[in-house]
């Protein structure tokens, strides 16, 4: 069943793409709607996928380095969908529909039987701390979406040979001010996510930290994320805070993948 709603949702995933590039070349109100729909039928399908295999597993699916990845692609098209509901930018998912493409690809061809978790993981804390964590990231997934899109639509404008098609983007102010709302609930949840961390390491290794490398390289991009929003406060706008945006995002999911593949401890991929 795992499986079947997997396959389900990188279809969906695929036709929410094509649907999203559908507006910029047609006017009609059903090309506007019919791509949040396919990716909500998409989010749906993935978060069945994810929700048998936790409960086959007995605890949220996280611990193999696909899983993360799945979990992560999942919670950003949900955010993204959270986001258009309160703000014009559909566009949006024109970037965060590849994306999750690839990530729940990735759990399909890479999928194997789950496995279980060290007794020194079977804790409340597990789903609050990944969650938050996750969440956090997501949100920065959809900033980092908004921020491409800023990028291109200043160039098309910029150049005045913009085709007709990109008139339809949401204008810059538009998605600079959202750049600056969803870094600042993301932020607010990577923070939450770092602290529920250090609460659960105090219960189980007696230490509020570790300098293994995922809890390290998550405190670099707090502190990225944390003087990006410092200098968006003191007034850093437009091309700028976008190119920056996606910078931070590069180096976030960099060391996620580095620290899962590459560098697995107690904290990482292995979870031994």
């Amino acid at each position: 069943m795992e499986i079947v709603f997997l396959q389900l949702a990188i279809v969906f995933y695929l036709l929410s793409t094509g649907a999203f590039f559908w507006p910029l070349m047609s006017p009609r109100p059903l090309a506007r709607s019919l791509a949040p729909g396919l990716l909500c039928g998409a989010f749906v399908a993935h978060a069945g996928a994810i929700a048998v295999r936790s409960l086959s597993a007995g605890h949220i699916a996280v611990v193999e380095s696909y899983e993360a990845v799945s979990f992560f692609g999942c919670l950003l098209a949900g955010v993204c969908l959270l986001v258009q509901l309160r703000a014009p930018v559909a566009i949006l998912g024109a970037v965060v529909s590849p994306l999750c493409v690839v990530m729940a690809t990735g759990a399909f061809v890479f999928s194997t039987q789950s496995r279980d978790l060290p007794p020194s993981l079977h804790s409340v804390w597990l789903p609050i701390h990944v969650t938050l964590a996750f969440l956090g990231n997501a949100v920065f997934g959809v900033a980092f979406s908004a921020s491409l899109v800023y990028l291109l639509q200043e160039r098309q404008l910029k150049s005045k040979k913009g085709r007709l098609s990109f008139r339809r983007l949401p204008s810059l102010e538009t998605l600079d001010a959202l750049n600056y709302r969803v870094l600042a609930w993301g932020f607010a949840l990577l923070t939450l996510g770092i602290l529920t961390g250090a609460v659960w390491a105090e219960y189980v290794w007696g230490t509020f930290w570790v300098w293994e490398p995922r809890p390290t390289l998550s405190l670099v991009t707090w502190v990225m994320y944390a003087l990006l929003l410092h200098y968006r406060t003191a007034g850093w706008r437009g091309r700028r805070a976008a190119a920056l945006t996606i910078a931070c995002f590069i180096v976030l999911v960099g060391s996620f993948l580095g620290v899962k593949l590459i560098f697995p401890g107690r904290h990482g991929g292995a979870f031994g």
